[in-house]
């Protein structure tokens, strides 16, 4: 059996509009490149990510906070409850072969600290920004549209042996 292509998918869940606009073209555009989205599984980002490419005939698997199936968003096809809070963070990440982070609060930068940790790449959209001794840090690809970020994951992942 193949192991299913998951990109992680990573935001706020009380983002502004324009990032839920963001999330939604790029749940779409990774269905269309055959990739499945994995995330947090509840609102906002998730929920728009999930819409995008549920919509477009893909997968998406939302690993929940809770231990409740039913708190998973209308768009998550699998949903894993974990019951282990905030640190199902590090599964969603590492359940991708690269990650893309769209707006985001305080659980997104965690989550992008754990997939540079491990070494998983991080491309960026409209998201958190990190500097090294004041220094801008490049650690994290930079995507200025949904399109531009979908195509980076992938050919990171791709670098990887990973897609």
């Amino acid at each position: 059996m193949d192991r299913a292509k998951l990109i992680a998918v990573i935001g706020g869940a009380a983002p502004p509009p324009s990032a839920l606009k963001q999330a939604e073209e790029v749940g779409k555009l990774l269905a269309e490149r055959g990739m499945g989205v994995v995330c947090g599984g509840l609102e906002g980002v998730m929920e728009a990510v999930c819409k995008g490419a549920y919509n477009a005939g893909g997968l998406t698997v939302g690993l929940l906070p809770s231990n409740r199936e039913a708190d998973a968003n209308q768009y998550v096809r699998i949903s894993i409850p974990t019951g282990i809070g905030y640190v199902r963070n590090s599964m969603v990440v590492r359940a991708g072969r690269a990650v893309i982070a769209i707006d985001g609060s305080y659980g997104t930068l965690n989550e992008m600290s754990f997939a540079l940790a491990e070494g998983i790449p991080v491309v960026g959209l409209d998201s958190w920004e990190f500097s090294t001794g004041g220094n801008p840090d490049t650690a994290v690809y930079r995507a200025t549209t949904p399109q531009e970020a979908v195509d980076m994951a992938i050919s990171l992942a791709e670098q990887r042996g990973d897609a």
